[in-house]
């Protein structure tokens, strides 16, 4: 699978946006400051940079959950506010957010619940879910009788329940251990090849930003700027012989010292 950002019409295009916290005052904070990226159609983008630098910001005012200051955000031709409410994307949290007093199947039914779809959809739309995120047999379960790793593979079988066109992923593995966490990187891989959804994924780690992406966004200290874009030209689909090429080193290294001229930015 292989992006042509050339030849498509972002599903995303940010241009100029700014968000300044406590705009005025003297705890004013810049977060993000001329921020201008597209992305493409079925891309899986990777936001990276330190503590601090506004990625999990700028995922939040994709996803409307803050307002940016200023600048424009089109989400397939529309304000996030529109997108939204068109429910154009689903989100996946470092935390699973699951609700303990329900079953597996009727977490990932619930915004099924929410949209007025009636009983036997949510059921069989859950189940196809789970199935997707190899949990199938689960459903009667519940989330406390999981994993870490399965909890979060729910999580992302919500988010997709209702076949949103773009998934909006932030740190969703940054709380599992690393075997775990090399085996849901392979698990969303497959997900989304299988889907063909836009992803984009705010990570710590440059491995996995690597491993994941076909563009990975780097982003300097705060206030948070796009500082370069790096492309991933590692083929797919990716095993776990892919983090022993030595492509991979040498992006994972084109990374790094990208982060490193970020920081005197």
């Amino acid at each position: 699978m292989a992006s042509t950002p050339s030849a498509s019409t972002p599903v995303i295009s940010i241009k100029g946006v700014n968000k300044i916290f406590k705009q005025g005052s003297d705890e004013q904070v810049i977060a993000l400051k001329d921020i201008q990226v597209d992305i493409f159609p079925g891309e899986f983008i990777s936001l990276i940079g330190p503590s601090g630098c506004g990625k999990s910001t700028l995922l939040r005012v994709i996803a409307d959950l803050l307002p940016p200051t200023n600048g424009q955000i089109r989400i397939n031709g529309k304000t996030p506010a529109q997108a939204r409410l068109d429910r154009d994307y689903g989100m996946v949290f470092q935390a699973a957010t699951l609700y303990d007093w329900r079953t597996v199947s009727a977490n990932v039914q619930l915004p099924l619940e929410i949209m007025g779809y009636s009983a036997a959809e949510r059921k069989q739309k859950a189940q196809q879910m789970l199935e997707l995120v190899e949990l199938g047999k689960f459903g009667k379960h519940y989330p406390w009788q999981l994993s870490g790793g399965m909890q979060q593979r729910v999580a992302i079988a919500r988010a997709l329940a209702f076949d949103p066109p773009l998934l909006l992923m932030d740190e969703p593995f940054g709380a599992l251990d690393e075997f775990t966490r090399e085996r849901m990187n392979l698990e969303l891989l497959r997900i989304w090849e299988q889907t063909k959804k836009t992803v984009i994924f705010v990570t710590h780690s440059i491995a996995e930003s690597v491993f994941l992406s076909q563009r990975v966004v780097v982003m300097s200290p705060r206030p948070g700027r796009i500082t370069k874009v790096v492309d991933i030209d590692l083929p797919y689909p990716r095993t776990f012989e892919t983090r022993e090429l030595p492509r991979f080193f040498e992006l994972v290294t084109d990374v790094r010292e990208t982060l490193r001229e970020a920081h005197s930015y």
